[in-house]
């Protein structure tokens, strides 16, 4: 049976009330209504926001909070609203009709788009010319102020609003004013779309996803200058700190060799754990733990072998792209996202030459210890900290360091990274 669904509905509060009556008979698959009435319009991307991650849909009772909450970009799932164009709008115009002060062919109409208006008096057969617009989202006042100027100077008989705040500020003014409400089908059918859009979403969200992990550092060849050892106390500390990783996303790791591994999750928790694709999962925490460059690949399929070869197609266009970073394709083998850019400020930086550093710490190395941290190094080299890590990591990239597993303390603060200098290199 398709789990529940939850919906968030945001609107006035009449509205939000007449849409969690018609409630769950309207929709296409099991679904849970959410109410997040307002006061204003205003008010609509705070209640999105309220809503948080526990909805799969959001509806929204006209087009005017729908387009605040989009434009303030707080719709992170998907949303739909209840059309008041069509059998609405033209109820509206026949009740504008009936009011004796109002000429239905002369009136100013907010939030419904020009295309909207005419289509519905080109239904009714009647005139628009002289029917003014706007489409624009604003303030309640902002928008009773342009139905108030056109009326006040006679270029509009009265007001079709789909705005509560602005029927009643026109209202208290004296001015004629009709609301344009949904109707009862236009309701269904937004049900009927959100909910779609809902179960669409949790499919999504739920798609299988793998994502490899490849060390470079660990698929060089076994040298003598690199013992076995310094690359089983790597390993082990690398699988710790993916383990530690996936147990946050409910994701599982297995090794697949010496080199690499393998990460299966859903999407919704890789997308959540990366800035939905922005930016590669685990990597910056391998490299500040470990100081590890990885190469990552993310793909998704419908079973664990699609999604695995997608990642590994991924995984091999990052190897051969000019940076290192993978990026994320989906169950069609699509890129989602563009391998991440450097930042601004690293654009151009000439990359060190890991040699030349590494003998210049060799050349001052003291008692044969070739073990060294960031502070350390750093004062040999006559640089800071950070730049210093910043110079092993390249070294460790290079081949020429091997970070060694955090040497963690009972003291407060950062565990001290220690890398261990292959200084035999430099006689090759």
């Amino acid at each position: 049976m398709t789990p529940d669904l939850t919906i968030g509905v945001v609107g006035p509060h009449d509205l939000v009330e007449r849409v969690m009556l018609m409630g769950h008979a309207a929709a296409p698959v099991p679904c849970r209504l959410v109410a997040a009435a307002y006061r204003d319009e205003q008010e609509a991307a705070d209640k999105v926001t309220r809503l948080g991650p526990n909805v799969d849909a959001c509806l929204f009772s006209s087009p005017a909070p729908y387009e605040i909450a989009r434009r303030a970009g707080v719709l992170t799932m998907p949303a739909t609203h209840v059309q008041l164009g069509g059998a609405a709008l033209a109820a509206a115009i026949a009740q504008a009709a009936m009011d004796e002060r109002i000429d239905p062919r002369r009136v100013s109409v907010d939030v419904l788009t020009r295309a909207e208006i005419d289509e519905a008096y080109t239904d009714l057969g009647l005139p628009s010319g002289e029917v003014h617009s706007r489409d624009e989202p604003g303030a309640t006042g902002t928008i009773a102020a342009f139905h108030e100027r056109l009326i006040r100077q006679g270029a509009a008989t009265g007001a079709l609003t789909c705005v509560p705040g602005v029927a009643d500020r026109l209202s208290a003014a004296g001015l004629p004013v009709v609301r344009i409400r949904p109707t009862s089908a236009a309701v269904r059918t937004a049900l009927h779309t959100a909910a779609l859009l809902g179960a669409h979403h949790r499919l999504e969200e739920s798609q299988l996803t793998v994502v490899l992990v490849e060390v470079p550092t660990l698929r060089e060849p076994v040298r003598r200058a690199a013992p076995r050892y310094w690359r089983d106390e790597l390993r082990l500390s690398l699988h710790r700190l993916l383990v530690q990783e996936a147990n946050r996303i409910n994701a599982s790791v297995w090794p697949i060799d010496d080199h690499s591994y393998l990460v299966v999750a859903s999407r919704g928790s890789i997308a959540a754990a990366t800035d939905g694709f922005r930016v590669l999962p685990f990597a910056a925490k391998i490299r500040d733990e470990l100081g590890l460059a990885v190469e990552v690949g993310v793909g998704m399929g419908r079973t664990t072998h699609d999604a695995e070869t997608h990642a590994r197609g991924a995984l091999g266009r990052s190897q051969g792209a000019k940076n290192s970073q993978g990026f994320a394709v989906d169950r069609e083998g699509r890129a989602l996202v563009p391998p991440p850019r450097m930042p601004p400020h690293t654009a151009g930086m000439a990359k060190p030459k890991g040699v030349e550093v590494l003998a210049r710490l060799a050349a001052k190395l003291e008692g044969g210890d070739t073990v060294v941290d960031a502070e350390s190094a750093g004062k040999m080299l006559g640089v800071t900290p950070r730049t210093a890590r910043r110079l092993l990591r390249t070294l460790v990239d290079e081949g020429l360091a091997w970070p060694l597993p955090p040497n963690r303390t009972p003291a407060p603060g950062r565990p001290r990274q220690l890398y261990r200098l292959i200084v035999e290199k430099l006689n090759r």
